[in-house]
C-alpha cells in the first residue's frame, strides 16, 4: 500500500508538470518576441533620430511609412504597391499549387514503391542540391524572361522539400499498425486512407512549411533578374536608384508576407493534425 500511495502522487503530478513545460510556454514565447521586436523598432528610431548613420543607409521609419503611402497611390517601378504584392502572391501561390499537386503524390509514391525511389530519387536530388538562381538562365533560354521561367523555378523550389516529406511520412508510419489493420480485415485503399495518408500528413504539412520559404527567397531572386513586376522587381528599381526607403519598404512586405504564411501554417496544422506533437 504505500508503495502505491507513493506511486500515485508521481502519476497525478505528471499531467502537471508537462502542461507546465509544454503549454505555460506559449504565452511566454510570444511576450518575448513581441518584446524583441519592440527593443528592434526602438533601436531603429534612435539610429536614425540621433544620425548614428547616414539616412542613405537607414532610413528612419516615418520615411518608409511616407513612401509606402507614396507607393501605394501614386506607384513605384510600372505599378502601385498593391500591383507588385498581388503579382508576388499570384506566382507564389500557383508555384505552391503545382508544388502540392505534383510533390504529394509523386513524394507518396517514393515512399510506398521501391522501384520509384531509385528512379525518381536520383534527378530530385540533383536538382535540388543545385542554387536556384544557377539554372534560371537555362530556364531564361529554353522559356524566355516571361511567367513561364519563373513559375517553373518557383514550382521547382517548392516541389522538392513537399516531395521528401511526403515520402518521409510514409516511412515513418509503424508497421505495427499496417499490421493490425490487415489483420482486421483492412484492404490496400481503407490502409492508404486510414493509416497511411493520414500518418504521413505532420511530415508533409512541416515540407509545405520549408516550400514556402524556400519559395520566398527564390521568387526574390527570380524577380530581381527577370521580372517587370513584383516586390523583387520593385526592390532592383529602387535599389538602382538609391531609393533606400523603397528597398526597405520592400523587405517589409516581404516579411509580413512571410509572417502570414508561418500563422496560416500554424492554423492548418492545429486544424488537420492536433495530435502532432502530443503522441
Amino acid at each position: 500500500m504505500s508503495a502505491l500511495s507513493e506511486q500515485e502522487p508521481l502519476s497525478a503530478a505528471a499531467p502537471r508538470v508537462s502542461r507546465r513545460w509544454t503549454d505555460g510556454k506559449t504565452g511566454g514565447t510570444a511576450l518575448i518576441s513581441a518584446a524583441t521586436l519592440l527593443a528592434i523598432l526602438l533601436l531603429w528610431v534612435a539610429t536614425t533620430h540621433w544620425h548614428w548613420t547616414s539616412p542613405l543607409f537607414l532610413p528612419s521609419p516615418s520615411e518608409v511609412a511616407t513612401q509606402a503611402v507614396a507607393t501605394a497611390l501614386d506607384g513605384y517601378a510600372n505599378g502601385t504597391l498593391l500591383d507588385h504584392l498581388l503579382a508576388s502572391l499570384g506566382r507564389i501561390g500557383l508555384a505552391l499549387t503545382i508544388g502540392i499537386v505534383l510533390g504529394v503524390p509523386v513524394g507518396l509514391l517514393m515512399g510506398l514503391n521501391r522501384v520509384a525511389r531509385g528512379v525518381l530519387s536520383v534527378p530530385i536530388d540533383i536538382y535540388w542540391g543545385l542554387p536556384p538562381l544557377a539554372y534560371l538562365p537555362l530556364l531564361i533560354i529554353w522559356l524566355g524572361i516571361g511567367e513561364s521561367s519563373k513559375i517553373l523555378l518557383l514550382s521547382l523550389s517548392a516541389f522538392a522539400p513537399i516531395c521528401f516529406a511526403a515520402q518521409a511520412g510514409v516511412r515513418s508510419v509503424p508497421q505495427e499498425r499496417i499490421n493490425a489493420a490487415l489483420s482486421l480485415g483492412a484492404d490496400t485503399r481503407q490502409i492508404f486512407f486510414t493509416i497511411i495518408l493520414p500518418s504521413a500528413l505532420p511530415e508533409i504539412l512541416t515540407g509545405l512549411r520549408i516550400a514556402i520559404g524556400a519559395t520566398l527567397s527564390t521568387l526574390v531572386a527570380a524577380e530581381l533578374i527577370a521580372a517587370q513586376s513584383g516586390l523583387g522587381y520593385m526592390i532592383m528599381s529602387a535599389a538602382n536608384f538609391l531609393a533606400t526607403d523603397v528597398v526597405f519598404l520592400g523587405l517589409i512586405v516581404i516579411a509580413v508576407i512571410a509572417f502570414g504564411f508561418t500563422v496560416l501554417m500554424r492554423f492548418l496544422e492545429r486544424r488537420l493534425v492536433p495530435w502532432k506533437g502530443k503522441l
